[in-house]
């Protein structure tokens, strides 16, 4: 949602675009922090941790709520997004303990659809809450759900054994993440692919904001995707295209999640994992031609978005793999090597996009070909074939 309605968000604090991209900056920088929290998963139990993620999560959406400032806002990012960055790991591991791993790729890929069918279903809703309710409408919304889904966790999940844990303590499952090699070298792979990512995410709104100035205009907006005339007239066009670029875009994640579900597991994690980085690339270097019109825009989005989130779900089950006896600590690692690739991605999405499109694509690039690089190392370490 962030992502989706930044510039409505700005307008609604009254800051601009570089103060919003350096808040989403800090939140990652905080977020980074995410181990210290999300390790307790392997500390106190898969299902302890879930629970305290959602904790985390509805304390940060319900405190803006309260204080409607930026400095709030950016807090409650950050408390919201650690709360996220210490349930999936917990989640992970729960399902990696249990889940061979040849089969692993298509079970953690289902998880995804999650985070895609937010894109689908919870966007439109943020998009008609705002509309109706102002900037803050969807956060009021967001701690319920949180509040609910943490009874409904707490009922339904069993308590995991002890004995299946690590018992080093965090020091020490600190440094046996730092001290092994192919360990480091994976978490660089989605430390970069992040930053490319980011470089994209953070502007697509704006871009798409912008691009309103020379495409064919509302009518010619509306005659090509007339079922969203009503979100058009009751919400505007402004709303109404971010709206349908991010259902574009959940669209995108849910099909990259069906491709990983079906084929990850017969293609090699790792190869998927280049495989989808490669396609990145392409798609990052296609927006600025395809993105002359509407269709064209959303078509390059699609793509983009299809291919990072192939790579990134595949790296989800490689990572898992890795260390099984600290296996929510490299988790919450992985995730905290993916939000310092936002934060690096988020504070360079401006200046790059400030000189075109292209140069954002351009950017993109390179760091999915550093992202490469690092997956070359790792499978030479752990002598993937």
């Amino acid at each position: 949602m962030i992502y989706s309605f930044l510039p409505i968000f700005g307008r609604g604090l009254g800051v601009e675009l570089r103060s919003m991209s350096l808040g989403l900056t800090t939140r990652s920088v905080f977020s980074s922090l995410g181990p210290f929290v999300a390790s307790v998963s392997d500390l106190r139990g898969r299902k302890f941790g879930m629970l305290f993620g959602l904790t985390l999560f509805s304390a940060g959406t319900g405190l803006v709520v309260f204080f409607p400032t930026f400095p709030v806002f950016v807090l409650s990012l950050i408390l919201a997004t650690i709360g996220k960055y210490v349930f999936d790991p917990g989640m992970q591991a729960y399902l990696g303990d249990r889940i061979h791993y040849h089969e692993r790729g298509r079970v953690l890929a289902f998880t995804e659809f999650g985070w895609s069918l937010a894109f689908v279903l919870g966007i439109p809703l943020a998009g008609f809450l705002i509309a109706r309710g102002g900037w803050m409408a969807p956060f009021r919304l967001f701690a319920l759900l949180g509040l609910l889904s943490m009874l409904a966790l707490f009922i339904s999940l069993p308590t995991d054994r002890h004995e299946e844990r690590s018992n080093l303590g965090l020091v020490k499952n600190f440094r046996s993440v730092f001290t092994y090699a192919p360990a480091v070298i994976a978490l660089s792979v989605g430390l970069f692919a992040s930053t490319a990512n980011e470089i994209v995410n953070v502007i697509f709104g704006v871009w798409l904001d912008d691009s309103l100035k020379t495409w064919v205009g509302p009518q010619g907006f509306v005659g090509v995707f007339k079922f969203l005339n009503y979100f058009k007239e009751t919400l505007g066009l402004d709303i109404a295209l971010l709206i349908l670029a991010a259902i574009v875009i959940g669209i995108s994640e849910l099909s990259a999640e069906s491709l990983v579900a079906r084929f990850v597991d017969k293609l090699g994690k790792p190869r998927a994992v280049a495989l989808g980085l490669l396609l990145n690339s392409l798609s990052a270097l296609l927006l600025p031609i395809l993105g002359k019109t509407t269709s064209g825009a959303l078509i390059g989005l699609s793509m983009f978005y299809i291919s990072f989130e192939f790579a990134l779900v595949s790296l989800i089950p490689m990572m898992t793999e890795i260390m099984p006896k600290t296996r929510a600590t490299l988790m919450a690692f992985n995730v905290a090597a993916l939000s310092l690739g936002r934060a690096a991605g988020a504070l360079l999405a401006p200046y790059l996009y400030a000189s075109g499109l292209f140069a954002s694509g351009v950017g993109a690039v390179f760091f999915n070909i550093l992202s490469l690089v690092f997956l070359a190392k790792f499978i030479k370490q752990e002598g993937h074939a």
